[in-house]
């Protein structure tokens, strides 16, 4: 009976270890690699690791190998389907071709979300990110 209860703590990663993954981490990085170990924090071990950054319909990658992720930065682990993964209508380049537009991209969106912050702050009394009380 209690095989059939759902694990909701970091034990749910067990049918994961040795797939290929798509890590996403609270600072915008997208990781692919292969989950090696894990622990009761949820921070994970990938070997293989590239890093995917994208700009319209192209992507580039660079490589990392074995990647060591503290678990609270984690925001998103799915498992990448082989059989489907070839199937994206993207187009590879090479990194040093989008890195700079991803960059600037990038920097427009912080300056973005920081004049929304602002703006939530100053007329709704939001708290700003990262300031008092926004700790855990």
């Amino acid at each position: 009976m209690d095989s059939l209860i759902p694990f909701t703590t970091s034990g749910s990663l067990v049918d994961c270890v040795d797939r290929k993954m798509l890590v996403i981490l609270r600072d915008g990085r997208k990781l692919h690699g292969v989950l090696r170990s894990y622990d009761q924090f949820a921070n994970l071990v990938l070997e293989d690791t590239v890093e995917r950054i994208y700009h319209g319909n192209e992507f580039a990658e660079a490589w990392h190998g074995i990647f060591l992720i503290r678990g609270e930065n984690v925001v998103l682990l799915g498992e990448i389907d082989l059989d489907r993964e070839d199937d994206v209508p993207l187009v590879q380049v090479e990194y040093e071709s989008i890195e700079e537009r991803h960059r600037i991209e990038a920097a427009t969106k912080k300056e973005h979300e920081e004049a929304k912050s602002q703006i939530l702050y100053e007329q709704k009394g939001f708290c700003k990110e990262g300031g008092e009380g926004d700790g855990y």
